[in-house]
């Protein structure tokens, strides 16, 4: 029996910069994981993934990841996520900076 479709958003790394990024319902790539589009339509989902598998001058390794709604705007369900979204984790630099 497949798994039930849970809510999701499309990620992907910044072909350039390397930056983790997330497709907005705007069609915009964003570096703020609460500015991404929450995909709760299974359906819906796949065909923003392949719009945005599309666009592989922009980002690459483009998937969707597990999220849960929150009122702040989708929040991981998958450390790896949680992970992702913080940035490098060497050292203090970029998002790390920013949110601290």
């Amino acid at each position: 029996m497949p798994k039930p479709f849970t809510p999701k958003v499309i990620t992907a790394n910044a072909l350039i910069e390397g930056d983790v990024i997330y497709l907005t319902s705007a069609d915009q790539w964003t570096r703020d994981l609460r500015e991404a589009e929450l995909l709760e339509d299974e359906a819906h989902a796949q065909l923003r993934l392949v719009e945005a598998s599309a666009r592989q001058h922009e980002a690459v390794g483009i998937y969707l990841a597990d999220m849960a709604p929150a009122d702040a705007g989708p929040e991981p369900t998958h450390f790896r996520e949680d992970f992702r979204r913080t940035g490098p984790s060497n050292y203090a630099h970029g998002k790390q900076v920013e949110l601290s």
